[in-house]
């Protein structure tokens, strides 16, 4: 048996030789034009090494390819290709000690431009870095031909045998010619390589230095440039050393609080306290405690005189949020004190002046409900001496980048997550979101990610932006299309994904592939097996 395996292996290496032997100058000439032309027309290294190995494998025998850089990879390949699986039984390997490229027979010939052959493994008393991985994977000889590229050495190409058979004069020549393709295909990719590198380095720069801005900027952590966001922070700065009362309007999560922090920041009063009221977050019944105090006794479970919320805030800024949700009436009572800059406590006798500058806030269209007399229209009037409007996400995409950097920052910090850069196609798909939660709902999404992140980059889950196209940057016709496709294909399968007869066979893609697209569309299955069973 093993006298059977051994004559097919000789055969098999003299069909190869013969094939090179009988080959003419032209043919040979021919063959290397070709894999030039294959080389070229591929991007990726990997696609590069399996378009030689097609042209190659007819004419030489060797069962992989191995790119060894000795700069960066020490004896690791950056680039492989099996071109035949080697067999899964492996020969125990006796210790060898290990040889350094230095000084080496294979580095005087990679200097003089020379292939080095090795006709076994086994046989050598030591081994270079790369030769341990070689004989570990059943390999038994390889040839190793220099790559040079403009006079520079990029390090070598191994063409692999698993049988102990030395490489010939003929095919060390050939694979020397092959050799000045595959050098360049290997500066490409060292260069792409590198490339990467300095982006992702710049990327992670930007973030750093999107935190200093903001740092930089006064207004704590309103993040952006765009021009909607200018707009109200040249406002901000014009009111702010002002007393004027202030009406900041917006949608839920623009972060209304967060202007008016930066009005008291940027005022006279920012060494006093700015005390801040939620009025949808307390119950009417308490709303008036809360805001004037009250005295002890005043009401069942008052059992000691307690100072409201304008008195806390006396020569500072009282911020009251969701004005709209202040019953009506304590809108009369906050319409005296802004007028006449003083009130009773709840049970109290006596009157107190404060000096308060009162910035409110509302996600309502206070107008409309003055109209439809919900809201006083005195108070409005007195509230909307100057009115802000925050733009909601959505008017300002240009800033979601910043706002994300930001928020990767903070939160990685907070959780001990080094964030370097963003993925690209989260980055995409969170630009082309419609954020109805505006920065709020960014700020929870980029928090979850950060706790999912791996290796220092931040990505989001598609599911969690409805609406956004797993497909990345797909036109929206060609998504309607894909639609179109798959509910004409779970129709005809009468909702079943998997199986002969299901959607999935009939498209030719894998049942998770369709599931996982039917999800993403949010095209609801079981609506045609429901229609089946009606019919």
């Amino acid at each position: 048996m093993i006298y059977h395996q051994q004559l097919s292996k000789i055969r098999e290496v003299s069909r190869f030789r013969d094939t090179l032997r009988l080959m003419g100058k032209e043919e040979r000439r021919e063959l290397v034009l070709e894999i030039w032309e294959a080389v070229n027309s591929e991007r990726e290294l990997d696609a590069v090494l399996a378009a030689v190995a097609r042209l190659l494998a007819p004419v030489v025998n060797f069962q992989g390819i191995a790119i060894v850089t000795f700069d960066r990879s020490k004896g690791r390949p950056f680039a492989l290709h099996i071109v035949e699986q080697a067999a899964s039984a492996r020969t125990t390997l006796e210790p060898r000690p290990s040889i350094p490229y230095s000084g080496s027979e294979l580095e005087k010939n990679l200097q003089s431009g020379a292939a080095y052959s090795c006709p076994d493994l086994l046989e050598k008393d030591g081994w270079l870095p790369h030769e341990f991985r070689l004989a570990a994977a059943g390999l038994r000889a390889y040839a190793a031909i220099p790559l040079t590229v403009r006079g520079k050495s990029l390090g070598l190409a191994a063409f692999t045998r698993r049988a102990a058979e030395a490489f010939s004069t003929d095919e060390l020549a050939l694979l020397g010619q092959v050799s000045r393709a595959i050098g360049i295909a290997v500066a490409n990719a060292l260069a792409n390589d590198e490339i990467r590198t300095l982006r992702d380095q710049l990327e992670a720069e930007n973030v750093a230095l999107r935190s200093q801005l903001e740092q930089a900027t006064g207004f704590e952590e309103i993040i952006g440039d765009a021009p909607a966001l200018r707009a109200v922070l040249e406002v901000i700065q014009q009111v702010a050393p002002t007393d004027a009362t202030v009406l900041v309007s917006g949608e839920t999560g623009t972060g209304k609080e967060l202007v008016a922090r930066a009005i008291h920041n940027l005022s006279s009063r920012a060494q006093a306290p700015l005390v801040t009221v939620n009025c949808a977050a307390i119950p009417a019944t308490l709303i008036a405690s809360e805001l004037f105090g009250h005295e002890r006794g005043a009401f069942t479970g008052a059992t000691e005189r307690r100072k409201g919320r304008f008195e806390q805030a006396h020569g500072g800024t009282l911020f009251l949020d969701e004005i709209g949700d202040l019953p009506m009436e304590v809108q009369v009572t906050l319409l005296r004190v802004l007028q006449e800059r003083q009130f009773e406590r709840l049970g109290g006798q006596h009157s107190i002046q404060v000096d308060v500058r009162l910035i409110t806030a509302t996600n309502r269209d206070l107008a409309e409900e003055v109209r439809s007399g919900r809201f006083r229209s005195d108070l409005f009037y007195r509230l909307s001496v100057f009115p802000i409007r925050v733009p909601a996400l959505r008017e300002r995409p240009e800033d979601i980048a910043s706002l994300v950097a930001h928020f990767g920052m903070k939160y990685g910090t907070r959780f001990g997550r080094s964030i370097t850069r963003i993925d690209r196609r989260s980055m995409k798909a969170l630009e082309s979101y419609a954020w109805p939660g505006n920065v709020r709902e960014l700020e929870n999404i980029i928090e979850r990610a950060v706790i999912l992140a791996r290796n220092g980059i931040l990505r989001v889950a598609l599911d969690e932006l409805p609406g956004v196209s797993a497909a990345g940057d797909l036109p929206g016709d060609l998504l309607a299309r894909e639609r179109e496709a798959l509910e004409l294909a779970l129709c005809n399968s009468a909702g079943r994904v998997s199986g002969p007869t299901g959607a999935a066979g009939r498209l030719g893609i894998p049942a998770s592939t369709l599931e996982s697209r039917i999800k993403r569309l949010g095209i609801d299955k079981f609506r045609y097996r429901r229609g089946a069973q009606k019919a």
